[in-house]
């Protein structure tokens, strides 16, 4: 169940959180083998489920992990936040309701793939397809920072 920061009106979401009531988490056969001599990891991605609307127009906050999708040179303006380390990249994307899209007006400096990060900001369903997955949420960012657990 999602907590609610008074102080700050965020609410602190988790992966399952993004998912329709009653569905259980990504199957850990997704996080595991992958073939890289088939099809690119983007066709292999599992249809969602659907989206939840119960946080649209939120301020949010939700751990993960960077695939980048727009560099500059002090950093990260645009990225796909992803509940595993590896997802989009190295092994199939998870379903699109288990992806974020984040965009930033401060660019991030990621320390790289492997670095959890926790984000907050403007929180919405969308629909946003890329060369790496299908997208099932979209948050504007107005804080990036490292995951403390």
């Amino acid at each position: 169940m999602p907590q609610v920061a008074k102080a700050e009106d965020v609410v602190d979401l988790s992966w399952t959180d993004l998912l329709p009531e009653g569905e259980t988490a990504v199957p850990n056969v997704l996080q595991g083998f992958i073939d890289h001599e088939t099809a690119p990891l983007s066709s292999q991605q599992p249809a969602s489920s659907g989206v939840r609307t119960d946080w649209n127009g939120q301020i949010i906050r939700l751990p993960g992990f960077i695939v980048p999708i727009d560099q500059r040179d002090t950093g990260v303006v645009a990225f796909i936040l992803v509940p595993f380390v590896g997802a989009c990249v190295h092994v199939p994307p998870p379903p699109a309701n288990q992806l974020v899209f984040v965009t930033t007006k401060e660019p991030y400096a990621s320390e790289g793939l492997y670095e959890p990060v926790h984000v907050t900001g403007m929180f919405g369903v969308s629909s946003i397809s890329t060369h790496l997955a299908d997208i099932g949420y979209a948050l504007s960012a107005n804080k990036i920072a490292p995951y403390r657990g």
